[in-house]
């Protein structure tokens, strides 16, 4: 690679790459601002985690409860990997949760089960990827904007979802993916470890590969990105390829916790997931992001709404406190855009 192509891709401010920002030539010191915002949102879920406590004391920290919450977050945590991608190269996109829908619908038919678990999740893998990869051609090679062209795949990938099952729900009949997905190793259930494979997967090509150090650079600058060497418009149709691979996996989890397929599933999955990502610290103007962020993002989420539900609090009021809590974290990014302006600037 080119000086001037390792200049533009090699890495961007806020990315998790374990070391801190260059200081500035004016010799204004170090940078600690995203090592400072991940502790403040782990102290938010500290938080919330002592709030579960104090209200229900004798259901919040039972074995029960927590393997339900990390359930509950392994779904949504593997769609907000893929989304954290998506939203680093400034792009969105709204269509994760019905494909997350199309995948379970088309893996859980009769034909398909009929050949067995491994033939049902390649089904799902290979739905995701290729709706994926659709929204990827028409955004990079089609000029749609991201919003119209996922919001298109979000319509049809759900009503396809619809005509395929009939409106139905698909009971998985096929024990061996039941007894598979639902076990535990280690007593930590496989969907958790799934996720955690993912994550570390995803970590490591976000931080410690070209494929990474070229998402950052398409964010934020996708001109300078193309004039240093790199091919934007193939990069943003993986990133989204990508995107739609982490949402067939997330179906397969969805189906096994379950134990059926749904045009209903993945319900709101895309707003979940961008608000996790937001929240985590990944900036919607692209460029600048970071994974454990949008895992930490995920648990404080997936525990708020559970403290709701084990104090049998309305689901209006929780989704009033999630709606504050993304308003904060944008103003939050706002203000820290606008510092780290102002110092480049100075």
């Amino acid at each position: 690679m080119s000086e001037v192509a390792r200049e533009v891709s090699g890495g961007a401010p806020g990315s998790d790459t374990g070391r801190e920002p260059e200081p500035p030539t004016g010799g204004g010191g170090w940078s600690f601002r995203p090592d400072l915002r991940l502790i403040i949102l782990l102290g938010v879920l500290v938080g919330l985690c002592l709030v579960g406590h104090f209200t229900r004391p004798d259901a919040f920290f039972t074995e029960g409860n927590l393997s339900t919450v990390l359930r509950l977050a392994a779904a949504i945590g593997v769609v907000s990997i893929g989304m954290t991608f998506v939203i680093i190269t400034a792009g969105i996109d709204l269509s994760v949760g019905s494909i997350v829908a199309l995948s379970s619908v088309w893996m859980t038919t009769v034909a398909t089960q009929s050949y067995g678990p491994a033939v049902m999740v390649l089904c799902a893998l290979l739905v995701g990827l290729g709706c994926g990869l659709v929204n990827g051609m028409l955004i990079a090679y089609g000029k749609v904007v991201p919003f119209i062209a996922t919001l298109a795949m979000m319509a049809s990938a759900r009503g396809l979802a619809e005509r395929i099952s009939g409106r139905q729900t698909q009971v998985v009949r096929d024990t061996g993916f039941l007894d598979f997905f639902q076990a535990t190793m280690f007593g930590i259930p496989v969907l958790v470890w799934m996720f955690a494979a993912v994550f570390a997967v995803g970590w490591v090509l976000l931080n410690r590969t070209t494929f990474g150090r070229r998402t950052f650079a398409v964010g934020g600058n996708a001109e300078a990105a193309r004039l240093a060497g790199i091919n934007v418009k193939r990069h943003i149709a993986l990133v989204y390829g990508i995107a739609g691979l982490c949402c067939g996996i997330a179906a397969v989890m969805v189906v096994a916790r379950a134990s059926s397929g749904a045009a209903s599933n993945g319900l709101l999955y895309e707003l979940d997931a961008i608000a996790a990502v937001v929240i985590g610290g990944t900036l919607l103007s692209g460029g600048r992001g970071t994974l454990v962020g949008t895992l930490i993002g995920v648990l404080i989420f997936t525990v708020l709404g559970n403290v709701f539900t084990l104090n049998n609090l309305d689901t209006d009021i929780q989704n009033i406190a999630k709606g504050a809590i993304i308003v904060l974290a944008v103003l939050l990014q706002y203000r820290s855009s606008r510092g780290h302006q102002s110092q480049s600037s100075g």
